[in-house]
């Protein structure tokens, strides 16, 4: 595919620019799958998830039986003079097993609290991964916008270095006067600035690119239609309201400090439990001193029973916890209020820019087709002496600037785009069908995985990281291939 079919599908435009062929070229679709297998803030998150993962089974143990041993061995170094059955040594193995067997509602709602902080985790899981993909979006649309840009500049600079010449042989002749030489040399030295900063903004545009996707950009290709945009700002509320990430992570925690408020309530109630011990002891025959054949060296007890604590004062203790719960619970309720009034003025305020972007791409295709035929009406008054070198070098900046307002509002109107369907919650791997080269990630698988693990030496592989490095990759310059005027 042409490099030229992106940017005119980025302009929409046939007459902006005619570049190479290129023998392939990069989509917006791979780009996304790049960042989605590839990033390193994606990857950390998803860690990130799974260290949460574990919360509901560290409050999980706590209800739990445990057991323990204990081995002590003592060396009486000196021993009292009147004491003469003492032990030289012994050896004391203490075997002990608990059982929770209520706990006031602690262990539970810990439990209950942790498994939805575990799902607010999923929610913002989902909320990075679609705050990703707008900004591997926005960076793509960014090399295409600046490609286009450097293109126009290039071919003006091209254009004005052209009638520099023509106005230098007209000098010569006598047709023109050595202002009209100068005016052509001024524009054409700011083009080249305006060329040069074009140039690094494109460098620039390119390492973003690199840094989110995770390899350099190739012949980019015009992105596909976006699925699934709304017909009205009311439409796209709603779906906020419902779906967007970041909304429904503050419900899940407002819900989780609920539980964490009757955690610390049950401070201050009766728990009860069960424990087994055992004991053995073994004196190594030196109990008994002199006549130790008389005493048993070694002994074995066990004892059973069910131990009641009933707390009747701490100090104010549970109390302050339990208020201070509380507020943390009042302060997620309203953080829940908080996220709603950012998600509806995001909406709006997106939905607002993307129909804003929509109309000045309709103007800007009408300027441009204006500022072409302006362009043409001056040269060709120009060459019968009725328009100066001034006007045709102020109608080519028009068509320039035109042009350029084109690009950036095709660039603002998707991006936009996409950054609306993030907000309703539309705009993640599974919204988008990408094909990932296998199965989408699914945090509910390891938090089913790690849901029946009870054994204390169960751990996981030692942690590597798995997003790529950048490290080899080379700078990016800002080539964009060889360009024609419109027209040729």
């Amino acid at each position: 595919m042409m490099r030229s079919a992106a940017l005119l599908g980025l302009v929409g435009s046939a007459s902006l620019l005619a570049l190479a062929a290129p023998a392939q070229a990069d989509t917006l679709r791979e780009a996304l799958v790049g960042a989605y297998n590839t990033n390193p803030t994606l990857e950390g998150a998803r860690a990130n998830q799974r260290a949460t993962d574990e919360g509901v089974i560290i409050q999980r143990a706590q209800g739990l039986p445990s057991a323990n041993v204990t081995a002590t061995h003592i060396e009486f170094l000196r021993q009292s003079a009147n004491s003469f059955t003492a032990p030289e040594r012994n050896l004391g193995v203490n075997a002990q097993l608990l059982v929770p067997v209520y706990s006031g509602g602690a262990i539970r709602n810990g439990i209950s609290a942790a498994k939805e902080r575990v799902e607010a985790g999923q929610a913002d899981l989902r909320n990075t991964e679609s705050t990703l993909f707008s900004q591997v979006v926005a960076a793509y649309m960014d090399v295409l916008r600046t490609e286009a840009l450097a293109a126009l500049t290039a071919n003006n600079v091209a254009v004005l270095r052209t009638n520099l010449e023509a106005t230098s042989d007209r000098f010569q002749i006598g047709d023109l006067t050595i202002t009209d030489v100068a005016q052509s040399r001024s524009r054409l030295a700011l083009a080249e600035g305006d060329l040069q900063l074009a140039q690094a903004n494109l460098i620039a545009a390119r390492e973003l690119y690199i840094r989110l996707v995770g390899r350099t950009p190739g012949e980019l290709e015009a992105p596909p239609p976006l699925p699934g945009l709304p017909d009205g700002v009311g439409e796209a509320i709603v779906s906020a309201l419902e779906n967007n990430p970041n909304l429904i992570a503050a419900k899940l925690r407002a819900e989780a400090a609920g539980f964490d408020t009757k955690v610390a309530g049950a401070g201050r109630l009766p728990t009860v439990g069960l424990f087994v011990n055992g004991d053995y002891s073994d004196f190594f025959g030196t109990l008994g001193g002199p006549v130790a054949a008389e005493f048993a060296q070694n002994e074995t007890t066990a004892n059973a029973g069910v131990r009641i604590t009933i707390p009747l004062f701490q100090g104010g203790l549970p109390a302050a916890r339990q208020r201070q719960a509380g507020a943390r619970e009042s302060a997620a309720l309203e953080d829940v209020i908080a996220a709603e009034r950012q998600v509806i003025a995001e909406t709006r305020s997106t939905y607002s820019n993307w129909q804003a972007a929509n109309g000045v791409i309709k103007s800007a295709q009408t300027g441009v087709e204006a500022a072409e035929l302006s362009l043409e009406g001056v040269r060709a008054e120009n060459s019968i002496g009725n328009r100066t070198i001034l006007d045709v070098l102020n109608a080519e900046q028009e068509l320039v600037s035109a042009r350029a307002q084109l690009v950036t509002a095709r660039r603002n109107a998707y991006v936009a785009g996409f950054n609306l369907l993030a907000l309703m919650g539309r705009a993640e791997a599974r919204d988008l069908n990408l094909d990932t080269g296998g199965v989408l990630y699914d945090p509910t698988i390891n938090a089913e995985r790690v849901g029946t693990k009870f054994w204390d030496w169960d751990r996981d592989p030692e942690p590597v990281p798995k997003s790529t490095r950048t490290v080899d990759i080379p700078a990016p310059d800002a080539t964009i291939g060889p360009q024609l005027l419109p027209g040729e």
